[in-house]
């Protein structure tokens, strides 16, 4: 699997096979930043969705879980804005998902519930739809920027660069490709995908089965990233396959496979999100393992990456490993505090903890561990074969610099 994330590789990524991009600035953000995002295929496309569990749902996912209901197997393509989330906008804003879904669906010759819908941005504020109009517009007009790299952009709010990610295997003799996109910096937490992404294959499945192929890749990804512990009104992650690479999948070994391609795209673009959490300076691997499910190692992990003493603590180099077991201890599972080991660091992993009592560690070996890209703890709970990896981030004072002005 390769993922690209740097800023010279990004010019060289590219969608799978069959599927065209188009991104152009409509003025919703106010720096005149690119705002509205175009994906689409040549054919219909299977597609799949995974959604927020926040009750406060917004508008663009209301009409996509509907849209998914009644046309999962016939989908041709993605419409995106930023700069307005267009959520708790009430019957207005359902309306005006569903007139932006129609707007795209002009725009590529589609029915309208063969286009999804996403937004980002405030919530709160209704869609300026005369912009969003005239920018469909602009979206198919020579103006338009047509590489895969604009999309990306496009969506973007607070986050520093975009993320992407993508896969090849071989099927049958094919070579199948996938390959996403995503934003996402702030306001992450499961449960669901805690950001927006889509994901575009030319490989042949149906609708079942790209359904359940990304929500077993969302569970070991989207749903084990934290920045701050907030859950958004618009997460939503949409996998698009159109049959463009002529490999189909129909064994169970096939979708095994293609289920492996997706997880590793999925889990390169929730790493990225995670490292460049709003005012982030690294990525934190915490390592789950002993645990007596993968349920309470996942619990466990989920506490500790939202604990902001432990996230200021990373940022300081504080090698504080007290923090660390009290928010394991507050998890709600059953972890058995003389049972619990804990390192940091990886190949030259300090312990600190064994089976309950303090082990005596090199301090400034400990802070420096806590310094590396990605900063590595390891946690063993000592109850079982259970294990599970969460990913967060450090936490400073530019994230309070940056979500305390948001609007104003």
């Amino acid at each position: 699997m390769s993922a690209i994330t740097t800023e010279d590789q990004l010019a060289s990524f590219t969608l799978a096979a069959g599927f065209h991009s188009a991104a152009t600035a409509c003025g919703l953000k106010k720096n005149g930043a690119l705002d509205l995002a175009l994906v689409w295929s040549d054919m219909p496309c299977a597609a799949a969705g995974v959604f927020t569990t926040n009750r406060v749902q917004a508008a663009p996912v209301l009409v996509d879980h509907r849209t998914l209901k009644v046309a999962s197997g016939r989908i041709r393509g993605v419409f995106a804005n930023a700069g307005c989330a267009n959520a708790v906008t009430g019957e207005r804003g359902l309306a005006d998902a569903y007139r932006m879904q129609a707007l795209g669906a002009r725009a590529i010759g589609a029915a309208d519930d063969e286009v999804l819908v996403l937004s980002t941005g405030v919530i709160g504020v209704f869609l300026d739809m005369d912009r969003l109009a005239a920018g469909v517009t602009a979206l198919r007009g020579p103006g338009a920027q047509t590489a895969p790299h604009a999309v990306t952009r496009a969506i973007t709010t607070t986050d520093t660069r975009p993320k992407v990610a993508s896969a090849e295997f071989t099927l049958a003799g094919r070579r199948v490709r996938l390959a996403g996109f995503a934003k996402g910096a702030g306001m992450i937490h499961p449960n669901m995908a805690t950001m927006l992404a889509v994901i575009t294959t030319d490989a042949a499945i149906d609708a079942a089965a790209l359904d359940r192929a990304l929500t077993a890749a969302v569970g070991h990804s989207f749903n084990r990233i934290s920045v701050d512990g907030d859950m958004s009104t618009n997460d939503t992650v949409l996998v698009l396959a159109n049959g463009a690479s002529g490999a189909t999948i129909a064994s169970a070994a096939e979708e095994a496979a293609f289920v492996a391609a997706l997880a590793d795209v999925c889990a390169s673009l929730a790493r990225q999100i995670a490292r460049d959490g709003e005012g982030a300076t690294r990525l934190v691997e915490l390592r789950i393992t002993g645990g007596a499910s993968e349920h309470q190692a996942h619990r466990v992990g989920d506490s500790i990456a939202c604990s902001p003493l432990v996230k200021t603590a990373i940022h300081g180099n504080d090698p504080n490993w007290g923090r660390v077991l009290a928010a394991a201890g507050y998890s709600g599972e059953a972890i058995e505090p003389d049972k619990v080991r804990l390192w940091f660091g990886d190949g030259d992993a300090i312990q600190l903890l064994d089976r309950g009592l303090p082990v005596a560690f090199d301090k400034t070996k400990a802070s420096g561990l806590l310094q590396h890209d990605p900063a590595i703890i390891h946690l063993d709970l000592g109850l079982g074969d259970a294990s599970t990896t969460v990913w967060t981030c450090d936490f400073s004072a530019e994230y309070v610099s940056i979500n305390a002005d948001y609007t104003t």
